[in-house]
């Protein structure tokens, strides 16, 4: 790239104003980037450089829109120092070494950027969004271009026109919208150094889809929480999946260890719904997005109170279940648009990056889980029963009309494995198993139903359901142990995962104590969960250690 007005050759090293962004439409989807050099000291624009990239992530262009900046500031003069000024939080902060960079797609990038001119010569300065309408503009326009099939062409660019830049100065128009996160294919790179010619009119960015507001903690992408990296789920939110098959008449569903709200402990994951209690949250602030859900004591797998087996898992009631034939197409398009709506990203500010963001799946029913037995790791394993087939594959249905999950991983018990696999085999993806996932080993009680344990061990189950520190009969695992051995595992799966999507196949347990950590809540609060088989929730964790909780519950993909 050559740049106008600039001579390398003459003269002092120069400084350089490099201003780059980069925009993916979809989570992920169409992204490109924009880089332009200016003239320190006269605002001249000395360069421009754009690409469409295929389907990335929002943060994978801004980066790659950084890193051609700076080449085209270096192919202008190898000796300039350069002032990076951009309005992304995320890169700004990572390339001045004050974030680490742990995503695997974010380091070989940085990388480049950091050895295109030698250490020292560069430095990064965040600027908001509205002052870098110049560098979005030219992402747009490269989106724009490659929506058509072509490449971008300076000759057509009325970016620098739009902006109103007159000798250094610049106006406050926001530029195009920005969205997504995702890996993907990537085209050639077209640059050129100009100072701004003539041309139409850009289209609108984003035609496809609204805007959306944002969450706090969120990126600028609209997404599904429950299927693609950084996304949200498309039927929105309901209540959160439970765990236990089996659950005592005196308590609730899912065995969890904290005391319930009318003085009882609900039951632990018998196969119905199980609360967990266990270590407290160390994420930052954390939202709850449309409409989580149910109320009422945890239970395991199962929901062991009389009163609360009668009760239906809240769904979301969101659009995008899976319908009849003659309403498919209907309910793909309400999957996508709920999607978007369940991904928005918040009111915070779109510069933290995309989110990694865990869907949670509780596994299908078992035999176990109608007849509401404690159903944790040190029992039985049971298979799903045939209905809890048939709910995996309608779960495999409504996340492949979402199509976000990026990865799967699932607990390494049966019921888990074989919902994973359902799913996956849907999806093309292979299933990774964490041991960090599996349900509360319940001791003794395994197999039994609530009442059961009760005449059987009534000072244990006393004891278990006034405190998260209590073990079941026999060494079981208490809800305190669960609590800690989950958060550990939460820790190792978002830097793992930083910006994807993930389905975590799961139990009651486990689900129940992501939801409880991400909204920083105390144990009690298992109590208040209603988990159902075959369920959907989503918590997002970003950059800045907070988490949000998009999706509880969602049970739409069932009916």
């Amino acid at each position: 790239m050559t740049g106008a007005g600039a001579d390398p050759e003459a003269g002092p090293a120069r400084e350089f104003v490099v201003e780059a962004d980069g925009g993916s439409r979809g989570n992920p989807g169409p992204a490109g980037y924009g880089a332009v050099v200016l003239d320190a000291a006269t605002g001249e624009t000395l360069a421009e450089a754009a690409e469409y990239l295929g389907v990335v992530t929002n943060n994978v262009a801004e980066y790659r829109g950084l890193v051609a900046g700076l080449r085209a500031a270096r192919e202008l003069d190898p000796d300039a120092t350069v002032r990076v000024r951009m309005d992304s939080k995320l890169v700004v902060e990572q390339m001045s070494g004050r974030w680490k960079i742990k995503h695997p797609d974010m380091k070989p990038l940085a990388a480049e950027a950091a050895r295109v001119f030698p250490p020292g010569r560069v430095t990064y300065e965040w600027i908001p969004r509205a002052q870098n309408k110049h560098a979005d503009r030219l992402a747009n326009e490269a989106m724009d271009a490659g929506a058509r099939g072509e490449r971008w062409s300076p000759s057509t660019s009325t970016a620098d026109l739009d902006t109103g830049r007159s000798a250094g100065g610049r106006t406050a128009t926001d530029g195009g919208a920005r969205a997504g996160s995702g890996t993907g294919a990537e085209t050639g790179a077209v640059s050129a150094a100009r100072t701004g010619a003539p041309g139409a009119a850009r289209p609108p960015a984003e035609p496809t889809a609204p805007a959306e507001p944002t969450a706090p903690g969120a990126t600028g992408s609209a997404a599904d929480p429950i299927a693609a990296p950084g996304a949200s789920a498309s039927d929105t939110a309901g209540t959160r999946g439970a765990e236990a098959d089996a659950g005592p008449p005196a308590a609730r569903g899912d065995a969890t260890g904290a005391p319930g709200p009318a003085g009882g402990r609900g039951a632990g994951a018998v196969e119905g719904q199980a609360a967990v209690g266990g270590a407290r949250s160390a994420s930052g602030g954390s939202a709850v997005r449309d409409g989580a859900g149910a109320a009422g004591p945890a239970g395991p797998e199962a929901d062991p109170r009389p009163d609360a087996a009668s009760k239906a898992a809240a769904g979301s009631g969101a659009p995008g279940s899976a319908g009849s034939s003659t309403t498919s197409q209907a309910a793909a398009s309400a999957d996508v648009r709920a999607a978007r709506t369940v991904a928005s990203p918040g009111w915070g500010p779109p510069d933290m990056g995309a989110p990694a963001t865990f869907v949670l799946l509780r596994h299908g029913e078992t035999p176990l889980t109608p007849q509401k037995r404690f159903s944790g790791s040190g029992g039985s394993d049971p298979s799903l029963s045939a209905a809890g087939r048939e709910q995996a594959e309608k779960v495999a249905a409504s996340l492949a009309r979402r199509g976000t999950v990026q990865a799967i991983v699932a607990s390494p018990l049966a019921r888990t494995r074989e919902t994973a696999g359902i799913v996956a085999a849907r999806l093309g993806l292979e299933v990774a198993v964490e041991d960090g996932l599996r349900e509360t080993d319940f001791g003794a009680w395994e197999g039994l139903t609530f009442g059961e344990v009760r005449e059987r061990y009534p000072d244990d189950l006393n004891a278990w359901l006034s405190s998260p520190d209590a073990e079941p009969t026999g060494g079981g695992e208490s809800f305190a142990a669960t609590g800690a051995r989950v958060a550990a595992t939460r820790d190792r799966l978002v830097a793992a995962y930083a910006g994807r999507t993930v389905l975590l196949v799961s139990h009651v347990t486990p689900i129940k104590t992501f939801v409880r950590l991400a909204l920083g809540a105390p144990p009690e609060s298992l109590f208040r969960m209603e988990l159902s088989a075959a369920s959907l929730s989503a918590v997002a964790y970003y950059a800045d250690g907070g988490a949000s909780v998009r999706l509880f519950n969602d049970t739409s993909h069932l009916r």
